[in-house]
């Protein structure tokens, strides 16, 4: 049997290192998508290539499955790895032969984009949509996608233990948006658990102008550790105020929606877990800029985008531009730069998304020759920064696009 599965990558619109603390993000999907032909393989292998680079790995369906010399086999090994250990009935393999115009390590979420089309490949492969076990959680919209998630990052999901992923502690904003997003439409989400919160219209006039930084954001290595120090200071906080209070874990969102005064204790008690990675002056800006993405940012730049406002949308993205660069500290100056200069050159505001730590930056434009505001953005980035086309590639226009596409071929 074969499948073609069309899995785009995602732009994060606004919700920067929210969802892993259950907080709400808004983002879309985007046309550049990973096209996945699979098929069914006899031996217990999942064996992907890449149609571009005649590159391919090639993993046991063990609960051993490690990676190989391939820097994306960290990711086929976690599918590998995981889906083997939680369906021990396997008795498929899958091929599957990838065409990619995702770029990777740009915040695109190409990573995600992997890990979503390696997993769905075992789960027809196997037929797993009918396992008892998939049916006893699987039924809505959100199930699979945050299955993929929890893959990826190695947490529990479900009735499903978890690993070592890859490393990164996400949540599952990336994979939602991949599999559930709408065409013309953003939608906003709450995670842990992944929740529909609304989607409405992308305006007709507005475009969305994503430029690559040229810096690498990859999730493996020091990326990695950069990135988990942000998103442990979220859970540093979450265990201290659980210390204090004796109650059961809980997501940062629904510590902060207990009392009225929940912000101004858990800032009291975050100077008990500070460390010399994480200062107490660290901890108190970092719960500040999830309050302000949380309760402004995201609802805010929603309700903008709903009503055409692009002045409103512009001042959103100003304001959570600034606190990941004053509070989350995850900017690099190119990213920094770029989504200054965008509103230079006229765009209605701008910043950047993903990760963090390198990536891509993403600016409103609402009206006018849009595409010659992308090639103004990225000669005058190359003109200050001497990057070239290579590393940066072309500046995307896009509005939002559908999101996963699965058929059987």
């Amino acid at each position: 049997m074969k499948w073609h599965y069309r899995v785009p990558g995602r732009v994060e619109l606004a919700g920067k290192h929210t969802d892993y603390a259950g907080g709400p993000s808004l983002t879309c999907a985007t046309p550049m998508v990973m096209d996945a032909q699979v098929q069914r393989a006899g031996a217990r292998v999942l064996r992907v290539s890449d149609v571009r680079t005649k590159r391919f790995v090639e993993m046991p369906l063990s609960a051993e499955a490690a990676p190989g010399k391939e820097r994306w086999s960290v990711y086929i090994a976690a599918v590998a790895r995981r889906v083997a250990r939680d369906f021990p009935d396997l008795r498929h393999g899958a091929e599957v032969e990838l065409a990619s115009a995702i770029p990777s390590s740009a915040g695109l979420s190409s990573s995600s984009a992997l890990v979503v089309s390696t997993v769905m490949a075992l789960f027809d492969a196997n037929e797993l949509w009918h396992e008892a076990s998939w049916r006893a959680v699987g039924g809505d919209e959100l199930a699979f996608p945050q299955y993929c998630a929890a893959v990826e990052s190695g947490a529990p999901w479900g009735t499903y233990a978890g690993d070592t992923g890859v490393g990164t502690r996400g949540g599952a904003q990336d994979h939602i948006a991949i599999c559930a997003s709408r065409d013309g439409t953003v939608g906003e989400y709450t995670y842990l658990p992944g929740r529909v919160v609304r989607r409405v219209a992308w305006p007709a006039d507005w475009r969305i102008v994503v430029l690559n930084s040229g810096v690498k954001a990859t999730k493996t290595g020091n990326a990695r550790i950069a990135y988990n120090r942000v998103a442990d200071s979220v859970r540093a906080m979450v265990a201290a105020w659980n210390a204090e209070t004796g109650r059961a874990d809980a997501t940062l969102a629904e510590v902060l929606a207990s009392s009225a005064d929940a912000f101004d204790r858990v800032l009291a008690l975050s100077g008990r877990v500070a460390t010399a990675e994480m200062s107490a002056d660290y901890l108190g800006r970092r719960l500040a800029q999830y309050r302000d993405e949380t309760t402004h940012v995201v609802p805010h730049l929603m309700d903008a985008i709903a009503r055409g406002d692009a002045a409103a949308a512009g001042a959103c993205l100003e304001q959570s531009q600034r606190f990941a660069e004053e509070a989350l500290e995850n900017q690099v100056p190119q990213t920094s730069w770029l989504a200054r200069n965008a509103v230079e050159l006229g765009a209605a505001g701008a910043t950047a998304f993903g990760a963090g730590f390198g990536g891509a930056v993403w600016a409103l434009v609402c009206g006018g020759d849009v595409r010659a505001f992308a090639k103004r953005w990225m000669d005058s980035y190359q003109r200050e920064h001497h990057i070239p086309t290579s590393r940066v590639g072309v500046p995307r226009v896009m509005r939002p696009s559908a999101g996963l596409l699965r058929e059987q071929a």
